[in-house]
């Protein structure tokens, strides 16, 4: 066995030069995908339906030293997943990592919640991780050099929640399915397929968790009950693994889903 990564063990962790398809990356995911994955000297392509705000993932990526694609598309259908797919192939040479954070939730007990937003979720969460996952692996497939697909799960993906999350638990059960799946069946082509699970950490939705008032405080001191880190996630969390799924380091991962949840799966 050779020994040459020894020589420069962080060279594992590069991703510099490599083409990276970004979707959702308007949410808080999403650009801290973009913007690690820019900031570490890869291309990225950014997709979300809000234009306004690619543009300003955009500047902030370019600022970072990345080259920046943007396709003001959802992964909604197979002509869209394809058209951001080929501005990769034409803008930037090719498709080398996928990162699907584009999804969505609507919470309601499930004797409230209407058919048509469960249904609305599932095609978010699922459907559109399929659809991106497809298009994508057709052409790392066709350029022959392997890849890497990460996917979006969830610590609801492995656990319930009483606050009438049916139709999101259901949705990431789906994409841990999917990850598994596709990391059996493209195994032999070199293409890794993951999917990282997080669990609260500070985006603008959540942020009212982190603040000093009574509701916060009470919220968060039960919620970290069951976290055996003791504090919430922010976003540098969730840049390592990443970094990490994207690059050669996880070359030999595959199927798996990567909970950056302080512990909480694990109790």
């Amino acid at each position: 066995m050779s020994e040459d990564f020894l020589k420069d063990p962080l060279s594992l962790f590069s991703v510099k030069g490599k083409t990276a398809i970004v979707t959702g990356a308007t949410g808080a995911l999403g650009a801290i995908a973009a913007k690690t994955l820019a900031a570490a000297g890869a291309n990225v392509v950014i997709t979300a339906n809000n234009a306004e705000g690619l543009k300003k993932i955009a500047a902030e990526c370019v600022k970072l030293g990345g080259k920046v694609e943007v396709v003001a598309k959802r992964p909604s259908s197979e002509a869209n997943c394809d058209a951001i797919v080929q501005t990769a192939v034409d803008k930037l040479g090719g498709v080398d990592i996928l990162v699907v954070a584009s999804g969505q939730n609507k919470v309601s007990k499930i004797t409230d919640q209407k058919p048509e937003d469960f249904l609305d979720v599932m095609d978010a969460n699922v459907t559109q991780s399929w659809l991106m996952s497809r298009s994508a692996a057709r052409q790392m497939m066709k350029q022959g050099k392997g890849g890497k697909i990460i996917l979006t799960s969830s610590a609801r993906g492995l656990l319930g929640h009483p606050a009438g999350y049916t139709a999101y638990c259901a949705s990431k059960s789906a994409v841990d399915g999917i990850t598994k799946a596709l990391g059996c069946e493209l195994g032999a082509t070199g293409i890794t397929v993951n999917a990282l699970g997080p669990t609260v950490f500070r985006s603008p939705l959540t942020e009212w968790m982190y603040a000093d008032d009574e509701r916060a405080k009470a919220v968060r001191a039960g919620f970290l009950t069951r976290v055996p880190k003791g504090r919430l996630g922010e976003p540098e969390d969730l840049a390592g693994p990443i970094l990490f799924l994207a690059s050669k380091a996880s070359d030999f991962y595959t199927g798996h889903i990567l909970y950056a949840d302080g512990g909480y799966t694990a109790g």
